[in-house]
């Protein structure tokens, strides 16, 4: 068990995500994942949330495994051809995970969207939140469109506006 970790969990308020992430950037990165899904078949969702619970803590839960529950419960698994992308933000530790359905795991190496999460806390240590998360989804888009090119009926099964947890 990490203190350190722990208190920092405990100590940062809900509220440090609206710093972060004010109603423009959430409103820009919906609007990035709307023109994304335009330009392939799959479904992306943004979370962010700004720590872990104590429970959570104590069970030393990692970004990835947390990024895991936040997929099921997002339901991001739930479209037709598993073609769910999930970008999971956990502010306090700055881990940045995504998590692709099958249909996209089994075409796009993990080595990818981990090359892509370490950009974007990159870009978040630097302070730009909006501008790194804006460049991923571009990241993102690039990758999908490749392996998964929109079909004329391209319906919109997951909601495109961020998730704050």
């Amino acid at each position: 068990m990490n203190a350190k970790r722990i208190l920092k969990h405990l100590l940062l308020p809900s509220w440090s995500v609206a710093l972060a992430f004010p109603r423009r950037s959430l409103q820009a990165i919906e609007s990035a994942v709307a023109a994304s899904e335009q330009r392939h078949d799959a479904e992306l969702r943004f979370a962010v949330e700004a720590g872990l619970t104590f429970p959570a803590l104590l069970r030393g839960q990692t970004a990835r495994q947390r990024a895991i529950e936040v997929f099921s419960q997002l339901r991001v698994w739930d479209t037709e051809h598993n073609s769910g992308v999930l970008i999971y933000v956990q502010l306090v530790d700055r881990k940045v995970e995504i998590l692709a359905d099958r249909g996209i795991d089994a075409l796009v190496p993990q080595a990818e969207w981990d090359a892509i999460c370490r950009r974007i806390e990159q870009r978040y240590r630097e302070g730009e939140f909006e501008q790194g998360t804006c460049a991923a989804i571009e990241e993102i888009t690039v990758r999908l469109a490749r392996h998964f090119p929109p079909r004329a009926a391209n319906p919109d099964e997951l909601s495109n506006r961020p998730v704050l947890l």
